[in-house]
């Protein structure tokens, strides 16, 4: 995939939008709040060839106002609360801690699933995030590639290791391989698992 790379920004100058990628876009026009785009996604938006159940977002902790706004408009974009029966049950799941999923209308996947940040790595990715800019209209802010690695080495299943050796063999020479291993150290990632998944070393 063709992308250029700058402090904070990845260009996509080529990229043709995938019936996910829209439905992606369209959910975020309802979103007037800072988030980031975590987990499966960010490896098939950078084209990895896979299905993806849900969407996976962290958002800054919003009142239950702005959070009833924010579903309001997301009807009017043809979504639905997939898991609590109206904005006030779903905002009361967030503060528990638990995520709410919106899916579009008459559909059940994908879904979005949208958490508020608990731990640190969560708030890392919140503010560290990074902005991608797709066919030089579209954007989108995803959590930092160093800390998707690590913590798809961390999950451990085959499909979190292919995602983690995509992002890695497509973003090289671009990682801070520094804070690559200060995540993959801070979440007990083996270093047999890191040689195996990733092709190398990172030492």
């Amino acid at each position: 995939m063709e992308y250029a790379y700058s402090k904070g920004i990845i260009k996509l100058p080529g990229k043709e939008l995938t019936i996910l990628d829209r439905l992606v876009f369209r959910f975020l026009k309802a979103v007037d709040f800072k988030y980031t785009i975590i987990s499966g996604y960010v490896a098939i938006l950078f084209g990895r060839s896979r299905n993806t159940e849900d969407i996976d977002l962290f958002i800054e902790r919003i009142s239950l106002e702005r959070f009833s706004e924010f579903c309001s408009r997301l009807q009017k974009f043809g979504f639905y609360i997939l898991n609590a029966e109206d904005a006030s049950n779903a905002y009361e799941l967030l503060k528990e801690g638990s995520s709410v999923r919106f899916a579009e209308n008459d559909t059940t996947e994908p879904n979005f699933e949208i958490k508020f940040p608990k731990r640190e790595t969560d708030y890392y990715s919140m503010d560290n995030s990074l902005k991608v800019v797709v066919a030089e209209k579209h954007e989108l802010i995803t959590a930092p590639l160093e800390l998707q690695i690590a913590y798809k080495l961390y999950l451990g299943s085959e499909k979190d290791y292919l995602d983690a050796r995509h992002l890695y063999k497509l973003f090289g020479r671009d990682l801070d391989k520094k804070t690559l291993k200060v995540f993959i150290y801070k979440l007990n990632v083996k270093k047999k698992d890191v040689e195996e998944v990733l092709g190398e070393s990172i030492d």
